[in-house]
């Protein structure tokens, strides 16, 4: 099995609270002994952590490790855009997620850009090659995609838009990943595209995420949940088996890397890390 880490990266949300922030300084530390390539945060809809955001990645960049925030365009003016990169770039940033994001609660126009390759687009003319950005695939197809066909197709745009690499939806079928792998190589697409790994602890949390965001959960694993009913240690216990052998299947097929979905928890990262040999 191949344990190739050159795009083995680790996500975190920014805290809410003082307590938050303490909780993940512990937990950055401790996944930081698996050496990721980068750390990255995230980005609220419609901008509403860009503060909180920008702070947490100051923090990891503080402590000495690489850190790439998510920049979101959707409800964004041109001049919000350019404040949040140029705050960036004066910190030393030169690593974004770039995505469309979601519209916050209650608002109704999408603002100057409507879709990641927009977003895109305009970094790559106002700043060149400044950046590298990362972009979002979806291996089980965008919830709001029309087809099949459209997803890729908007994929493609992304990546010729100036798409350095690409981080995937979670999911835990590793055919699909494959499959749109192929897709893309089809396409002339060669850019990395790395598995987003989300760890299994929580029965509950996960089929609220899946249904939100479209993400496929087969059948024998929502029934084997289902049979675990409220015992946290055994959910937790097939979870690591479930997720560490979907990322022994990714890297023996050639992923060019592993990103984890922590939810500011360490535990089952570590854990599936350290069965994986990463750590």
């Amino acid at each position: 099995m191949s344990t190739d880490t050159s795009h083995f990266s680790i996500e975190f949300f920014p805290p809410r609270t003082p307590a938050g922030e303490e909780k993940l300084d512990i937990v950055h530390a401790e996944l930081s002994k698996l050496g990721p390539e980068f750390f990255s945060v995230t980005y609220g809809a419609g901008g509403s952590t860009r503060e909180r955001t920008l702070r947490a990645v100051l923090d990891l960049r503080a402590a000495g490790y690489a850190a790439a925030p998510h920049i979101s365009c959707i409800g964004s003016s041109r001049d919000d855009i350019r404040d949040i990169l140029r705050g960036y770039r004066e910190n030393g940033i030169r690593h974004l997620v770039a995505l469309r994001g979601d519209l916050p609660s209650g608002t109704a126009t999408a603002g100057a850009f409507r879709y990641a390759v927009d977003l895109i687009e305009f970094v790559r003319r106002t700043h060149g090659d400044a950046w590298r950005i990362e972009v979002a695939a979806y291996p089980e197809y965008h919830p709001q995609a029309k087809s099949s066909q459209d997803d890729l197709a908007s994929f493609k745009r992304k990546v010729e838009a100036g798409a350095d690499s690409a981080i995937t939806q979670y999911f835990y079928n590793s055919d699909a990943y494959f499959r749109l792998v192929d897709e893309a190589q089809a396409l002339g697409l060669r850019l990395p595209i790395v598995p987003g790994i989300l760890p299994i602890t929580n029965s509950a949390q996960l089929m609220r995420f899946s249904d939100g965001c479209g993400a496929e959960i087969p059948r024998w694993i929502r029934l084997r949940l289902n049979s675990l009913g409220d015992d946290g240690a055994a959910i937790r216990a097939f979870g690591l088996d479930v997720v560490t052998a979907l990322c022994q299947r990714l890297l023996a097929g050639g992923a060019p890397g592993l990103h984890f979905y922590t939810m500011n928890q360490s535990a089952a990262t570590l854990e599936i890390c350290r069965r994986l040999a990463l750590s």
